[in-house]
């Protein structure tokens, strides 16, 4: 979206719309109240000007909020990956175990 100083109406429109659609994923059983706080945020708000201070800061929050909700969504897990070593705690040699030893001959190899 475009800086606070410059969002028309349609701007508006498309956060309020991704922060609702966010909202439907967050894990919180608060879900509910957080989906009708946006809605009614939004309603109360609807005519002021959005180039006045107050509409900015007010912009400014929902950006905010709508990072939150994102980080418990999808997009950002995507990438996420562990990387385990293979044998961590490795057996001594005179360990008797059969499975245990062709399995660590398995890995070294």
């Amino acid at each position: 979206l475009k800086m606070a100083s410059q969002v028309t109406k349609k701007d508006l429109l498309f956060l309020y719309r991704r922060l609702l659609r966010s909202c439907e994923t967050y894990p919180s059983k608060n879900r509910a109240r957080i989906y009708q706080s946006i809605r009614e945020d939004f309603r109360e708000n609807k005519n002021l000007d959005p180039s006045a201070e107050e509409t900015r800061k007010q912009i400014h929050v929902a950006f905010k909020g709508l990072e939150q909700l994102h980080q418990f969504d999808g997009r950002k897990m995507a990438n996420f990956t562990v990387q385990l070593e293979q044998n961590p705690f490795r057996k001594p040699d005179n360990y008797e175990d059969k499975r245990t030893k062709r399995a660590e001959e398995i890995i070294e190899q």
